[in-house]
């Protein structure tokens, strides 16, 4: 049996307005007229539905902060799932400045900027035997036709003939060169395009993983049929080196007053990204030499559905990620929204809110 004294009494319980607590709101539907005002009300209510609504809150400040370089990365089939418009529309309001992703995602994208289109899968009436005779490529309810991929590397092809096969290449050159060639020759909005056009490097660090990657591949082997052989030189045309990527991104850390991230998933683009942090301060550390800033991130939005328990980089949080110095704790000022959700849900919600709220400043 319970003792008296165990009980709280009434007099300790306290009132929460007078404590400053923040009350919720019933979202009503009646009183929204557009997606900025649907997430502000959702920032009001809970669970994900609150995430989402203060995301935009943090991105807004993010995005207008002149001080602020902002940082995205992206992985997953976002542009077969017709994502690719919505990078495009970041790139291009300057909202972000730096492009960190697959190699997959942009392969895609570049796929559907040259005019070849992605096709929907219907479970009940296709079989994936048959669609790998007629060369369907499934990506979960989603069809990329490899008669793409083949024009793709037709393009690629022609890319690559203007490069010097001397000359050192990274993967933010080649994307540039990609990018360089779409302005010029054609018609139509393209992921690497808008960031050509707006200066905008794009990093794919797990490179040689990509469609991208395997039709340089190809125009190596064009050029050179003994390089599957055993007595393939050591020194290949077309040299890659992925430090160049690394110290061109690190290069762009140092010089920004303040960083933000922006994140799709997680995986590798996310990592490579906020390394950045411990990799100046080991640096610092290593060499005496040098005298390197501390750089952490003081925003983040992030739109993922990777739960943290399982203990992987694309489900860790902002706070854990304090703990590897690659954010500003939020009692410093790190300002953060975490969504866990299907990106194409909640992406476009998102940055529709964002366009829509900064339209009416």
């Amino acid at each position: 049996m319970c003792k008296k004294k165990d009980i709280r009494s009434i007099e300790t319980l306290q009132n929460p307005d007078d404590l400053g607590l923040k009350p919720l709101e019933s979202l009503d539907p009646d009183k929204i007229n557009d997606f900025d005002q649907l997430l502000t009300a959702m920032s009001k209510t809970s669970f994900n539905g609150r995430s989402l609504g203060e995301a935009l809150d943090v991105m807004e400040e993010m995005v207008t902060d002149p001080d602020c370089l902002v940082v995205a990365t992206f992985s997953g089939a976002m542009t077969v799932a017709k994502m690719g418009s919505i990078i495009c529309k970041m790139i291009n309001q300057g909202w972000i400045n730096v492009v960190i992703s697959t190699g997959a995602l942009m392969a895609h994208g570049f796929i559907e900027s040259i005019g070849l289109k992605h096709y929907k899968y219907d479970q009940h009436s296709m079989d994936d035997n048959e669609l790998f005779k007629h060369g369907f490529n499934r990506v979960y309810d989603t069809l990329e036709p490899e008669i793409n991929f083949i024009q793709a590397e037709d393009i690629i092809h022609k890319v690559m003939q203007k490069i010097d096969r001397n000359s050192p290449l990274s993967s933010e050159k080649i994307c540039r060169e990609i990018g360089k060639y779409l302005a010029e020759n054609v018609q139509g909005a393209g992921i690497l395009k808008s960031a050509f056009q707006k200066k905008v490097p794009v990093y794919i660090p797990a490179f040689t993983d990509s469609e991208l990657a395997l039709d340089i591949a190809t125009h190596m082997m064009r050029e050179n049929l003994d390089l599957l052989e055993e007595k393939c030189p050591d020194n290949l045309p077309y040299p890659f080196n992925p430090f160049l990527d690394l110290f061109s991104y690190t290069r762009k850390i140092i010089k920004s007053k303040k960083i933000g991230l922006f994140t799709i998933g997680g995986g590798v683009p996310r990592n490579w990204a906020q390394q950045v942090g411990p990799f100046l301060e080991i640096s610092g550390q290593r060499i005496e030499e040098l005298n390197l800033p501390s750089k952490k991130f003081q925003y983040g939005v992030r739109i993922c559905p990777e739960p943290v328990h399982w203990g992987g980089l694309s489900g860790c949080t902002y706070q854990e990620g304090i703990s590897w110095g690659k954010f500003i704790p939020r009692s410093q000022g790190g300002k953060y929204a975490e969504v866990y959700s299907d990106a194409t849900i909640a992406w476009p919600i998102l940055i529709k809110g964002l366009q829509q709220r900064l339209a009416k400043k």
